[in-house]
């Protein structure tokens, strides 16, 4: 059974840094694409990063240059470093993996299997 549990999370004021972290078990961690979605209040849950198998990356527009998503496969563990934070960055953030192995970088949820608890992550202005 899949399982990701993440951590990182907290209270940050506009302009910080913040790292989140997703352990995984369950399975070789290093066949399947790890991604980071999030979700505030009252707005659907949005793509933020994504990184294959082989490390290739993808970033919402609204992240691009602010964001970095990495993984460290004998670790089991995928990370997302947050920098200069802004308040609409403001959201739970889940970590997901696919369910099976894929040659393409996804970005909507429905192509992810297995999700986090999710981490809340408040950003003040």
């Amino acid at each position: 059974q899949v399982q990701l549990v993440e951590s990182g999370g907290g209270l940050v004021q506009a302009g910080g840094s913040l790292r989140l972290s997703c352990a995984a078990s369950g399975r070789t961690f290093s066949y399947y694409d790890m991604a980071w979605f999030r979700q505030a209040p009252g707005k659907e849950r949005e793509f933020v990063a994504a990184i294959s198998w082989n490390t290739n990356t993808n970033y919402a527009d609204s992240v691009m240059g602010r964001f970095i998503i990495s993984r460290v496969n004998v670790k089991s563990t995928a990370y997302l470093q947050m920098n200069n934070l802004k308040p609409e960055d403001t959201a739970v953030y889940y970590c997901t993996t696919v369910r099976v192995a894929t040659t393409v970088i996804h970005t909507t949820p429905d192509k992810y299997g297995y999700w986090g608890q999710g981490t809340q992550v408040t950003v003040s202005s």
